[in-house]
């Protein structure tokens, strides 16, 4: 299973803060967390690598369930509004990408054209922040880290993310922190997500300072890749002339067209459909081709020896909905190492700079 074969590249907590000063002992036992709306298991690689302990996943999509079974050796539960909050396992971490597409700019403007609700009046995803809500107030864990899109914070013109941080802070007694942090420093890809960090007690906490510069993305390509997965004259002429009438009214829609020396647009759940927002260029003359789910899992920050059991439609959405993982494993060192001070810890910023 992935987790056995992740033991090697594990960090154990104590290790990542051995040469910390002002560290004082820490909880003893292994930081256990939680992983609601699982998808894949993106959270799961991040926080075991940095040495804490799943004890329970959740998630509805009967095909991520496959491949976080193959990875991982068990099935999340189904739907959270089944579950019981008290059958939950005590735990010290929540951990939840809670869906995006109520919040999304595509997903906004999907719904609006559709006449759909959205936001929080979307009755399928978008009251999902209130069951995260009542685990919370239930199990009340040392600390959470939820993620969704950048939308998130311009929702409803602001008004939803205040709704969801005055909840947090107002009502349930977490010290929160948030920010928006571009997954192109860890993969090559424009990717910008908001994460959202609490903890119970009032602890110092920092988000990760982002590596200088990211890979580019010919280090994610492969050397060849099977005929399938290179545009068709049709389909190209189409996109072409897709854009240009969208050009010609002024709108923004354009196909993403990248060389290996570039870095990827944001990859969605639609990229099944016809693979317009990262086209590989093969260069004059030639149809550019789509990613293939390998590529996409490498461009996720996905291990080499994830297993992916699924067919290609399904493990583009998997992936095009999963979370960047090495930006999650950096927030997640982060929050392992501020569980792991005293709570009264402070920096001294003064002695630091002398």
């Amino acid at each position: 299973m992935l987790n056995e074969r992740l033991v090697k590249n594990k960090n154990c907590a104590k290790g990542l803060l051995s040469d910390v000063e002002g560290v004082c002992e820490g909880p003893a036992h292994t930081l256990r967390f939680v992983d609601l709306f699982c998808g894949i298991g993106g959270f799961r690689i991040a926080f075991e690598r940095v040495g804490c302990s799943c004890v329970w996943s959740c998630d509805w999509d009967k095909h991520a369930q496959k491949t976080y079974e193959a990875n991982f050796g068990e099935k999340p539960h189904g739907d959270i509004h089944t579950v019981a909050v008290g059958d939950i396992p005590s735990f010290d971490i929540l951990c939840a990408g809670f869906p995006c597409q109520p919040f999304s700019i595509a997903g906004v403007s999907k719904k609006n054209s559709l006449g759909h609700k959205h936001g929080f009046d979307d009755e399928r995803q978008g009251n999902l922040f209130f069951e995260i809500v009542n685990i919370l107030k239930y199990h009340k864990p040392a600390s959470f880290v939820l993620e969704n899109v950048k939308n998130l914070k311009n929702h409803g013109k602001g008004r939803t993310f205040e709704i969801i941080i005055r909840t947090l802070r107002d009502e349930l007694g977490y010290h929160v922190y948030h920010k928006i942090i571009d997954a192109r420093a860890y993969v090559p890809q424009h990717r910008e997500r908001v994460f959202i960090v609490g903890f119970r007690d009032n602890r110092y906490f920092e988000f990760p300072e982002p590596p200088a510069a990211g890979p580019k993305l010919g280090t994610i390509l492969e050397a060849s890749v099977p005929e399938k997965y290179i545009l068709t004259d049709h389909l190209w002429r189409y996109l072409q002339a897709y854009a240009q009438k969208h050009r010609a009214a002024g709108n923004g829609f354009s196909f993403g067209l990248v060389t290996p020396e570039g870095v990827a647009r944001t990859m969605s759940a639609r990229y099944y459909k016809d693979g317009a927002e990262i086209l590989i260029d093969r260069g004059p003359g030639l149809n550019p081709r789509r990613l293939t789910p390998r590529e996409c899992c490498r461009l996720m920050g996905f291990p080499e020896e994830f297993i992916i059991p699924v067919s290609d439609a399904q493990a583009y959405r998997q992936f095009g909905n999963s979370v960047v993982v090495p930006v999650v494993e950096a927030v997640a060192a982060k929050v392992v190492e501020s569980l792991r001070r005293c709570a009264s810890y402070r920096p001294d910023f003064a002695l630091k700079s002398a």
